[in-house]
Protein backbone atom coordinates (compact mmCIF):
# COMPACT_ATOMS: atom_id res chain seq x y z
CA UNK A 1 0.00 0.00 0.00
CA UNK A 2 1.14 3.30 -0.89
CA UNK A 3 0.97 6.30 0.84
CA UNK A 4 -0.31 9.68 -0.65
CA UNK A 5 2.47 12.10 -1.77
CA UNK A 6 2.03 14.95 0.57
CA UNK A 7 1.04 17.12 -1.71
CA UNK A 8 -2.32 16.10 -1.58
CA UNK A 9 -2.94 17.73 1.95
CA UNK A 10 -3.20 21.33 1.96
CA UNK A 11 -0.92 23.36 4.37
CA UNK A 12 -3.63 26.31 4.19
CA UNK A 13 -6.61 24.26 5.68
CA UNK A 14 -6.88 25.08 9.73
CA UNK A 15 -4.52 22.04 12.04
CA UNK A 16 -8.00 21.87 13.77
CA UNK A 17 -9.77 21.04 10.66
CA UNK A 18 -6.34 18.55 9.87
CA UNK A 19 -7.02 16.61 13.31
CA UNK A 20 -10.64 16.13 12.78
CA UNK A 21 -10.36 14.97 8.91
CA UNK A 22 -7.01 12.84 9.16
CA UNK A 23 -7.53 10.42 12.41
CA UNK A 24 -4.05 9.87 13.98
CA UNK A 25 -2.88 13.38 13.36
CA UNK A 26 -3.60 14.63 16.67
CA UNK A 27 -0.82 12.10 17.83
CA UNK A 28 2.40 13.96 15.55
CA UNK A 29 0.58 17.25 16.29
CA UNK A 30 0.67 16.32 20.19
CA UNK A 31 4.54 14.98 19.54
CA UNK A 32 5.70 18.42 17.65
CA UNK A 33 3.54 20.29 20.18
CA UNK A 34 1.23 21.93 17.64
CA UNK A 35 -1.91 22.85 19.43
CA UNK A 36 -5.07 22.03 17.03
CA UNK A 37 -7.42 22.73 20.43
CA UNK A 38 -6.83 26.21 20.99
CA UNK A 39 -4.60 27.13 18.02
CA UNK A 40 -6.73 24.84 15.56
CA UNK A 41 -7.80 27.99 13.81
CA UNK A 42 -4.39 28.58 12.09
CA UNK A 43 -3.11 26.96 9.21
CA UNK A 44 -1.03 24.12 9.09
CA UNK A 45 1.39 26.11 7.40
CA UNK A 46 1.13 29.30 10.06
CA UNK A 47 1.41 26.89 13.22
CA UNK A 48 4.38 24.65 11.60
CA UNK A 49 6.21 28.51 11.12
CA UNK A 50 5.89 29.37 14.61
CA UNK A 51 7.05 26.72 16.02
CA UNK A 52 9.89 26.63 13.22
CA UNK A 53 9.54 23.26 11.59
CA UNK A 54 9.97 21.81 8.39
CA UNK A 55 6.37 21.99 6.72
CA UNK A 56 7.28 19.55 4.21
CA UNK A 57 8.46 17.07 6.46
CA UNK A 58 5.55 17.70 8.63
CA UNK A 59 3.25 17.33 5.30
CA UNK A 60 4.97 13.77 4.80
CA UNK A 61 4.53 12.46 8.12
CA UNK A 62 0.82 13.52 7.81
CA UNK A 63 0.53 11.89 4.36
CA UNK A 64 1.39 8.64 5.89
CA UNK A 65 -1.47 8.72 7.76
CA UNK A 66 -3.79 8.82 4.75
CA UNK A 67 -4.96 5.09 4.16
CA UNK A 68 -7.08 3.38 1.29
CA UNK A 69 -10.58 2.88 3.18
CA UNK A 70 -11.94 -0.17 1.53
CA UNK A 71 -10.79 -3.78 1.11
CA UNK A 72 -7.95 -5.05 -1.76
CA UNK A 73 -8.68 -7.25 -4.49
CA UNK A 74 -5.56 -9.27 -3.33
CA UNK A 75 -6.92 -13.37 -2.79
CA UNK A 76 -3.36 -15.06 -2.78
CA UNK A 77 -3.01 -16.22 1.33
CA UNK A 78 0.80 -15.30 2.05
CA UNK A 79 0.35 -11.59 0.09
CA UNK A 80 -3.19 -11.15 1.96
CA UNK A 81 -2.37 -12.19 5.49
CA UNK A 82 0.99 -9.54 4.80
CA UNK A 83 -1.31 -6.94 3.81
CA UNK A 84 -3.97 -7.77 6.69
CA UNK A 85 -1.10 -7.42 9.50
CA UNK A 86 0.80 -3.82 7.50
CA UNK A 87 -3.38 -2.34 6.91
CA UNK A 88 -5.31 -3.38 9.75
CA UNK A 89 -3.16 -5.16 12.66
CA UNK A 90 -0.32 -2.48 12.75
CA UNK A 91 -3.15 0.44 12.04
CA UNK A 92 -4.95 -0.83 15.02
CA UNK A 93 -2.24 -0.42 17.41
CA UNK A 94 -1.30 2.94 16.53
CA UNK A 95 -5.13 4.06 16.56
CA UNK A 96 -6.16 2.83 20.21
CA UNK A 97 -3.91 4.01 22.44
CA UNK A 98 -4.12 7.76 20.49
CA UNK A 99 -8.00 7.66 21.18
CA UNK A 100 -7.95 5.91 24.28
CA UNK A 101 -5.80 9.57 25.56
CA UNK A 102 -8.21 11.95 23.60
CA UNK A 103 -11.46 9.87 25.24
CA UNK A 104 -9.92 10.38 28.39
CA UNK A 105 -9.38 13.79 27.96
CA UNK A 106 -12.87 14.52 27.01
CA UNK A 107 -14.40 12.98 29.66
CA UNK A 108 -12.14 14.75 31.99
CA UNK A 109 -12.69 18.44 30.50
CA UNK A 110 -16.00 17.88 29.50
CA UNK A 111 -18.03 15.73 32.05
CA UNK A 112 -20.44 18.20 33.09
CA UNK A 113 -21.50 18.34 29.85
CA UNK A 114 -24.98 15.97 29.38
CA UNK A 115 -23.87 14.61 26.11
CA UNK A 116 -20.07 13.18 27.66
CA UNK A 117 -19.50 9.43 26.73
CA UNK A 118 -19.45 8.69 30.44
CA UNK A 119 -17.36 5.31 29.88
CA UNK A 120 -16.08 5.65 26.38
CA UNK A 121 -12.11 5.55 27.39
CA UNK A 122 -12.29 2.20 29.54
CA UNK A 123 -15.01 0.62 26.49
CA UNK A 124 -11.75 1.50 24.16
CA UNK A 125 -9.52 0.39 26.88
CA UNK A 126 -11.62 -3.21 26.84
CA UNK A 127 -11.62 -3.59 22.53
CA UNK A 128 -7.53 -2.75 22.77
CA UNK A 129 -7.00 -5.58 24.99
CA UNK A 130 -9.51 -7.95 23.01
CA UNK A 131 -7.85 -6.80 19.79
CA UNK A 132 -4.28 -6.67 20.85
CA UNK A 133 -4.49 -10.08 22.15
CA UNK A 134 -6.80 -11.66 19.32
CA UNK A 135 -4.24 -9.57 16.55
CA UNK A 136 -0.94 -12.02 18.68
CA UNK A 137 -2.83 -15.14 18.33
CA UNK A 138 -3.55 -14.78 14.51
CA UNK A 139 0.29 -13.32 13.83
CA UNK A 140 1.98 -16.23 16.25
CA UNK A 141 -0.34 -19.05 15.67
CA UNK A 142 -3.15 -18.84 12.58
CA UNK A 143 -1.32 -17.19 10.05
CA UNK A 144 2.05 -18.97 9.98
CA UNK A 145 -0.18 -22.04 9.89
CA UNK A 146 -1.83 -20.55 6.75
CA UNK A 147 1.32 -19.08 5.38
CA UNK A 148 2.57 -22.64 5.28
CA UNK A 149 -0.37 -23.85 3.67
CA UNK A 150 -2.84 -25.04 5.65
CA UNK A 151 -3.83 -28.69 7.40
CA UNK A 152 -6.44 -30.89 8.16
CA UNK A 153 -7.23 -29.14 12.10
CA UNK A 154 -6.67 -25.32 10.89
CA UNK A 155 -10.86 -25.01 10.99
CA UNK A 156 -10.45 -25.50 14.63
CA UNK A 157 -8.64 -21.96 15.35
CA UNK A 158 -9.99 -20.54 12.55
CA UNK A 159 -13.51 -21.44 13.88
CA UNK A 160 -11.98 -19.39 17.30
CA UNK A 161 -10.93 -16.27 15.36
CA UNK A 162 -14.63 -16.02 14.02
CA UNK A 163 -16.10 -16.29 17.48
CA UNK A 164 -13.78 -13.08 18.14
CA UNK A 165 -15.07 -11.43 15.32
CA UNK A 166 -18.46 -11.59 16.37
CA UNK A 167 -17.04 -10.17 19.89
CA UNK A 168 -15.46 -8.13 18.59
CA UNK A 169 -18.64 -6.73 16.23
CA UNK A 170 -20.79 -6.26 19.11
CA UNK A 171 -18.15 -3.99 20.91
CA UNK A 172 -18.31 -1.89 17.63
CA UNK A 173 -22.30 -1.61 18.73
CA UNK A 174 -21.72 -1.21 22.05
CA UNK A 175 -19.07 1.84 20.77
CA UNK A 176 -21.69 3.04 18.22
CA UNK A 177 -24.57 3.54 21.27
CA UNK A 178 -21.89 5.28 23.21
CA UNK A 179 -20.92 7.50 20.67
CA UNK A 180 -24.31 8.30 18.59
CA UNK A 181 -22.73 6.34 15.50
CA UNK A 182 -19.56 8.66 16.07
CA UNK A 183 -21.32 11.88 15.62
CA UNK A 184 -20.07 15.17 17.73
CA UNK A 185 -22.59 17.50 19.77
CA UNK A 186 -22.82 20.58 18.30
CA UNK A 187 -20.33 22.95 19.49
CA UNK A 188 -17.58 19.99 20.15
CA UNK A 189 -14.07 20.74 20.60
CA UNK A 190 -11.63 19.80 18.04
CA UNK A 191 -10.26 17.38 20.65
CA UNK A 192 -13.95 15.71 21.01
CA UNK A 193 -14.75 16.07 16.74
CA UNK A 194 -11.35 14.63 16.19
CA UNK A 195 -12.05 11.57 18.83
CA UNK A 196 -15.25 10.77 16.92
CA UNK A 197 -13.95 10.85 13.46
CA UNK A 198 -10.80 8.58 14.67
CA UNK A 199 -13.55 6.20 16.08
CA UNK A 200 -15.29 5.98 12.65
CA UNK A 201 -12.17 5.56 11.17
CA UNK A 202 -11.94 2.17 13.54
CA UNK A 203 -15.03 1.51 13.21
CA UNK A 204 -14.52 1.22 8.81
CA UNK A 205 -11.01 -0.86 9.37
CA UNK A 206 -12.28 -3.24 11.51
CA UNK A 207 -15.18 -4.12 9.54
CA UNK A 208 -12.74 -4.53 6.33
CA UNK A 209 -10.12 -6.41 8.33
CA UNK A 210 -12.74 -8.55 9.82
CA UNK A 211 -14.64 -9.08 6.27
CA UNK A 212 -11.00 -9.94 4.33
CA UNK A 213 -10.46 -12.58 7.44
CA UNK A 214 -13.81 -14.37 6.97
CA UNK A 215 -15.15 -13.89 3.44
CA UNK A 216 -11.64 -14.11 1.54
CA UNK A 217 -8.69 -15.68 3.84
CA UNK A 218 -10.38 -18.03 5.58
CA UNK A 219 -13.02 -20.09 3.69
CA UNK A 220 -10.27 -21.68 1.01
CA UNK A 221 -8.49 -23.51 4.15
CA UNK A 222 -12.24 -24.54 5.69
CA UNK A 223 -13.01 -25.73 2.37
CA UNK A 224 -9.60 -27.82 2.35
CA UNK A 225 -9.89 -28.87 6.04
CA UNK A 226 -13.22 -30.12 5.68
CA UNK A 227 -12.09 -32.53 2.14
CA UNK A 228 -9.62 -33.68 4.20
CA UNK A 229 -11.45 -34.48 7.29
CA UNK A 230 -13.87 -36.39 4.62
CA UNK A 231 -16.61 -33.42 5.29
CA UNK A 232 -16.63 -32.23 1.78
CA UNK A 233 -17.31 -29.09 1.11
CA UNK A 234 -20.73 -27.57 2.45
CA UNK A 235 -19.48 -23.65 2.78
CA UNK A 236 -17.89 -21.25 5.40
CA UNK A 237 -19.53 -20.69 8.37
CA UNK A 238 -20.07 -18.09 10.87
CA UNK A 239 -20.58 -14.30 10.35
CA UNK A 240 -18.03 -10.97 11.71
CA UNK A 241 -21.06 -9.92 13.78
CA UNK A 242 -21.26 -6.34 12.24
CA UNK A 243 -23.79 -6.17 9.67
Amino acid sequence: MNAPAAATLNPSESIGQLAVELPGATAVFRRLKLDFCCGGHLSLATAVAERGLDLQAVLAELALLQRDSGPTGITEPRALIDHIIARYHEVHRAQLPELIRMAQRVETVHRANPEVPAGLAQLLEDIQHELVTHMQKEENILFPMLKSGGNPFVGQPINVMRAEHVEHGAALERLAALTHDATPPAGACNTWRALYSGIAQLSDDLINHIHLENNVLFPPFEAQSRQAMGGGDCGSSGGCGCS
